[in-house]
């Protein structure tokens, strides 16, 4: 919502300047975006009149002007704008003025004739952003010889305040004038509203079909208009100052009706009507040409206005083409209806279009307005293109449907533990009825019937927050969460989220946030079999299945990095994925991976060596070890669609498949257009997260005693099988195992491997003699022969 403070200021003005009236708003839970001046800095200006124009003797674009700027005489200037005419008012820059980007006006000679001073256009003004065509024409009435500025109160500000959805009561200047009363408790005059006595006795018929998706219709005809009246320069700055554009008399009051109290409304062409309006959903096959010239195929699910002819206007959202106003309009008929949020909620996006009267309704307009709101633009109307109102139409429920008033009972005790302070009983009653809301004290609380404009109060917790928010968020006590916590059992070792995530930012990583919806396009290229949810409405078509894995969000996030020329990346994520249809869904917290370019950060000292396999497994095992159960996890060659047949590896912690690693597969590379290596891995957050208790071990006094062995075996042979199987037969005095050597060359057959291994014993209580390790050796030796065809190598 944006608007005006000096128009705000007619409705409430509170002694508070305009940074602590938004610092009020912004406290109170309604957001302040922006505050900014309404025009550009400016001095010297004024309003002038024209009183003689003739043509430049030297060039025939330019005019040589007399002002007439107040001062007593008359002033030469020479104007090139092509609207510059005898008996406009204008805006005058006088010299010595100093105009905007700090343009300062001086006395020139312009083909040899004087001019002193300069008609000013719009955007030389600041007033408007484009660049305009001609000068700026004032009124008729403008004051000649008052300073512009302060007759255009430029010295105001336009206020942004970003709403909740669920605040839609504040989307107009009634609305956030009643939220500035109730916080600074002063007093909130509207401007008069009478009602308007009709002059004659037509009706134009009216019928609502659809009753429960628009349970009142007010329609008026207003005959002898005329249109080319323009509209005054009070309510166009007012428009602009909210960020809408003046368009024609009619449809200026009806925008500035609805920016003023908050109803959306509509003017037909009467000429253009026939045989009644009707409220009802859309018939198969009928279709409307929107004002903005679009022509949109109607659901029947649509709620529309129409006509004996078809369909005029989407309910709500937008009007007609063939039914709206012109310059010949002669006769309006004008509509102010009353729309339930659920009949316009995501109707305008269906039809690719975002209204201020969808922005409006589809959160809830008051329906107590809709009489108001015709009084006032038949007013409106009246005063400036004139007319001959007739009687209001109104069709639908009498009065405002039960259903629409809330009737909430707050509980004194309910409040207390909420807020953490006891509110006097005085203080709730007054900030309810300051709210407009009417208050019935009881024993142990408040009855509360909520008005008609707050859609939002519906259940106790509410009517809390309401009283929180005016009481003043900062006011409330700051006190210690209190809770009976038991330690937990010594076989519970779980690692915090945060310890994890700590120490992968310490090996050079980045936290990386992404979406939980992906690219279905994405995810088939990384996991063709993947089966996840499909979203029902999503934010983009590129966004629109939930994620199977973290895979596709952090290879977006590489992507996002190379295309801006990083080359270092190395990212981590955690959060959950979806696997499965929604009748079955299994949903997992991940943690997942990815490190892309040189090994080391760049520096003189530094190679430019790429990373490897073995560089995001030397991570991953320095993350697994946190928990203190290393040994627990092993890596098995295996393949997945996303990774290199070749260099991928499945997790396992004990007999679990718990997550995958690996380089990403050529293929989806060269798709993707992603040149350098890139390796990536996901495993189960809980398996990572399970750890061991620390225990102590006593330190062994006694020698410790290594054998190096050198196995020659068949390359497809893993060495982590063979280390499974050495620490199982090499009892239990084996202390540490080590692969330090793998050697294939001069010496080792073909197709073979020589794999270097050290083996350290040590006995808690005594030396070990070497008739024990002899038989220990003798025992490896023998299943590494036996269960791998292992032999030792000479």
């Amino acid at each position: 919502m944006k608007f005006s403070e000096a128009w705000l200021r007619e409705w409430v003005s509170p002694e508070l300047d305009t940074q602590a009236l938004a610092d009020a708003v912004t406290m109170a839970g309604l957001e302040v975006d922006a505050v900014e001046p309404v025009g550009a800095v400016f001095d010297g200006v004024v309003v002038a009149e024209v009183m003689a124009k003739a043509p430049h003797p030297d060039a025939d674009k330019l005019n040589v002007c007399q002002v007439e700027d107040g001062s007593g005489e008359q002033v030469q200037v020479v104007c090139g704008a092509p609207n510059v005419d005898v008996g406009q008012k204008i805006p005058f820059a006088r010299v010595g003025a100093v105009l905007p980007d700090d343009f300062k006006i001086k006395k020139a000679k312009l083909r040899g004739v004087e001019s002193r001073g300069m008609i000013c256009s719009a955007s030389e003004l600041g007033l408007e952003e484009e660049r305009s065509e001609g000068i700026h024409v004032l009124p008729a009435d403008a004051p000649v010889g008052q300073d512009f500025r302060a007759w255009l109160q430029l010295d105001d500000h336009t206020i942004e305040v970003d709403l909740t959805p669920n605040r839609g009561d504040c989307l107009s200047l009634r609305g956030m004038a009643r939220e500035v009363g109730v916080l600074t408790r002063e007093a909130v005059t509207p401007p008069a509203m009478q009602a308007v006595a009709p002059q004659h006795d037509e009706r134009f018929p009216v019928d609502i079909q659809a009753t429960e998706q628009c349970p009142r219709y007010l329609g008026r005809v207003l005959r002898n208009v005329d249109l080319s009246a323009p509209t005054p320069l009070w309510m166009v700055e007012r428009l602009r100052r909210s960020g809408i554009r003046s368009i024609d008399a009619a449809v200026d009051v009806t925008n500035y009706v609805m920016l003023e109290l908050g109803q959306p409304m509509h003017a037909f062409d009467l000429d253009r009507l026939s045989d009644g309006v009707v409220v009802r959903q859309a018939s198969e096959g009928e279709s409307l040409t929107l004002l903005d010239g679009q022509t949109v195929a109607l659901s029947t699910e649509t709620l529309v206005i129409a006509d004996g002819t078809g369909p005029l206007a989407l309910a709500g959202i937008m009007g007609g083409e063939n039914s709206g106003v012109a310059a010949g309009t002669r006769h309006l008929f004008l509509e102010a209806a009353f729309f339930t949020p659920l009949a316009v909620a995501g109707k305008a996006r269906e039809y690719g279009l975002h209204t201020d009267a969808s922005h409006r309704f589809e959160r809830g307009v008051d329906p107590a307005l809709t009489a108001m709101a015709m009084e006032r633009a038949t007013t409106l109307l009246m005063e400036i293109v004139g007319g001959e109102p007739g009687p209001v139409i109104e069709a639908g429920v009498d009065g405002i449907p039960s259903a629409m008033r809330a009737n909430v009972r707050l509980r004194r005790a309910r409040l207390d533990a909420c807020l953490g302070v006891s509110l006097p009983a005085d203080e709730v009653a007054d900030i309810l009825t300051r709210l407009g809301m009417v208050v019935e004290t009881g024993e142990s609380g408040w009855q509360v019937d909520v008005p008609s404009w707050r859609f939002d109060v519906a259940i106790e917790e509410d009517l809390i927050e309401e009283l929180a928010r005016i009481h003043g968020y900062n006011r409330l006590p700051v006190r210690r969460t209190q809770a009976l916590l038991a330690l937990k059992a010594d076989n519970e070792a779980e690692q915090p989220l945060r310890r994890l995530r700590r120490h992968l930012v310490s090996r050079g990583y980045q936290e990386a946030v992404t979406y939980s919806f992906v690219s279905p396009d994405l995810q088939a290229l990384l996991m063709p079999d993947a089966i996840s949810p499909t979203l029902a409405n999503p934010i983009s078509s590129d966004m629109s299945v939930m994620r199977y894995s973290l895979f596709p969000g952090l290879i977006k996030a590489l992507q996002h990095n190379l295309n801006r020329q990083q080359q270092r990346v190395r990212l981590f994520e955690t959060g959950l994925v979806f696997q499965g249809e929604l009748d079955a869904l299994v949903q997992t917290s991940m943690l997942g991976g990815l490190i892309c370019g040189p090994r080391a950060v760049e520096g003189w000292s530094a190679g430019r060596e790429a990373v490897d396999f073995f560089d995001l497994k030397g991570d991953l095992e320095s993350l697994l070890s946190i928990g203190g159960g290393l040994d627990e996890w092993s890596f098995v060659a295996d393949t997945h669609p996303a990774l290199h047949p070749g260099r991928s590896a499945r997790l396992y912690r004990g007999e679990q498949a718990v997550g995958w690693i690996g380089a990403l597969h050529p293929a989806v590379r060269s798709q993707l257009g992603i040149k350098p290596e890139v390796y990536l891995f996901e495993v189960d957050q809980d398996a990572v997260m399970a750890g061991q208790i620390p225990r102590f071990q006593p330190l062994s006094r006694y020698p410790e005693v290594r054998r190096d062995l050198a196995f020659v075996m068949r390359d497809e042979v893993a060495v982590e099988s063979l280390m499974q199987s050495i620490r199982q037969q090499a009892g239990e005095w084996l202390v540490r195992w080590q692969l330090f050597d793998v050697y294939q060359g001069q010496g080792v057959p073909e197709g073979h491997k020589s794999v270097a291994l050290g083996l350290t014993w040590q006995h808690p209580s005594r030396t070990l003699n070497d008739e024990e390790i002899n038989q220990l050796i003798a025992d490896v030796v023998e299943t590494a022969q036996s269960r791998f065809g292992a032999t030792l190598r000479s």
